[in-house]
């Protein structure tokens, strides 16, 4: 199918368009952006340090393969449970799985991380799919009534929300830097403390969560009013989860998902244990990561303004390709530690490259999937969860037993054949698009 014109239009637009002119939804955009904040910045900072704070028997990667393969298995459900409960429900049922987490690790054993991280895979994948549908709703509702381009408000509301969620890494690393950075990092009060304010952060985001208005999802009602029997039910699961699988340029896009997904572990799991830790050490962690999320937020803002179709958006996802291969090119055949200055500067000039990477493949998967799947969006957002934490998750389960060189090598390999399935794309939907003008 060849892309239409108005998709060429840009995802994210300036802030003086006029985007609150009629009815606005813009309110719940900035609560639901702010609330993933709060979860967020205390998540994402509770996972950098998993694989340095709790060490026992691999006690902090195995619960976070645990989590991820858990999240993997729950998001080929997730669509069916968001529509069941509703988004806004959705959303605030999966903050309560990071709530326990973190809460997990006030007391981190087998007996309590391994329950939370299983019953967080399943929350984390009702939240995403939930916010993905929430999100794209909202800024439907919006354009409707303020007759505005649907495509361009689906830009700019992804925008803000990727904006200030990658922020999480900067204020979350920050606060983690600050309370360890006296050297309590691996102490049971300098970790209680850190995850104490956590747990409060958390709940102010769930709370916050609560003030969202509620939404549907269209043509989702079942038009005989009546409830579905088991024989239906598994029915209508296997095309929710196979239907998106029909289209080329999902399978073409899978690849991007999955490497995505990859490198984010390969930041959390690896880039902590083996590059930051052994020069900055564990209160350093905090430190390195800021500059990742900074980075991220940056790069995630910016490249949302310069989306404008799958033409911009192949030029700006070959650029952070490139610059991640970089770096896994650097780590394989050049870096060693190295004390001073230098020993400081360069985790942290890899975080910053990495943070890009991040944000480069964020804003552009979202948008991909905002062009082409607007009429099966919690099926496309549940492909993109499966296979991002699919890769996750394994990455976590053979990290303790892989050395960081064979690790590079699978993230070469693994760019590489996602890189080339999106050129292919990129080529195959410019061919179609000729063909048809």
């Amino acid at each position: 199918m060849a892309p239409s014109r108005d998709e060429e239009t840009p995802l994210v637009v300036a802030d003086d368009s006029p985007v609150e002119a009629g009815r606005s939804h813009t309110r719940d955009v900035h609560i639901i952006s702010s609330a993933f904040l709060l979860i967020f910045l205390a998540y994402g900072a509770a996972q950098n340090l998993e694989s340095t704070v709790n060490t026992e028997e691999d006690l902090g990667t195995t619960s976070l393969g645990i989590l991820y393969l858990s999240f993997t298995f729950f998001s080929l459900v997730a669509s069916s449970v968001v529509r069941k409960l509703g988004p806004k429900n959705a959303l605030i049922l999966g903050t309560t799985g990071y709530w326990l987490f973190i809460a997990a690790n006030l007391k981190p054993t087998w007996y309590t991380m391994v329950p939370a991280a299983f019953y967080l895979g399943f929350a984390a994948s009702i939240i995403w799919v939930g916010q993905g549908t929430y999100l794209t709703s909202t800024a439907r509702s919006h354009a409707k009534d303020n007759s505005l381009h649907e495509g361009t408000v689906i830009g700019h509301f992804n925008g803000e929300f990727w904006g200030m969620f990658a922020s999480h890494q900067l204020v979350g690393n920050l606060i983690t830097l600050a309370l360890l950075r006296d050297g309590t990092g691996g102490s049971t009060n300098g970790t209680t403390l850190l995850f104490s304010v956590f747990l409060v952060s958390m709940t102010l985001g769930t709370i916050l969560m609560c003030f969202l208005n509620k939404r549907g999802i269209k043509g989702e009602e079942d038009p005989q009013g009546s409830s579905p029997n088991f024989y239906a039910s598994v029915v209508s699961l296997s095309k929710t989860v196979i239907r998106p699988l029909y289209d080329v340029r999902m399978l073409l896009i899978i690849p991007l998902m999955a490497y995505s997904g990859l490198q984010q572990a390969f930041v959390w799991a690896d880039y902590t244990e083996y590059i930051v830790s052994p020069t900055l050490g564990v209160s350093g962690v905090g430190g390195a990561m800021a500059v990742y999320g900074a980075c991220d937020a940056i790069c995630s803002l910016a490249a949302g303004r310069f989306t404008s179709g799958l033409k911009s958006i192949t030029i700006i996802v070959s650029a952070g390709a490139f610059i991640q291969t970089i770096i896994y090119l650097w780590l394989l055949l050049i870096y060693s530690p190295v004390s001073g200055v230098l020993g400081t500067v360069y985790p942290l000039i890899m975080a910053a490259a990495l943070g890009i990477g991040d944000g480069v493949l964020n804003t552009q998967l979202s948008a991909l999937l905002a062009i082409y799947f607007k009429h099966d969006t919690e099926g496309a957002f549940a492909q993109l969860k499966v296979w991002q934490s699919g890769t996750i998750s394994a990455v976590f389960f053979i990290s303790p037993y892989i050395s960081l060189q064979a690790m590079l090598v699978v993230m070469l390999v693994t760019v590489s054949v996602a890189y080339g399935a999106f050129i292919y794309l990129s080529i195959r939907e410019k061919a179609l698009s000729h063909s048809s003008s």
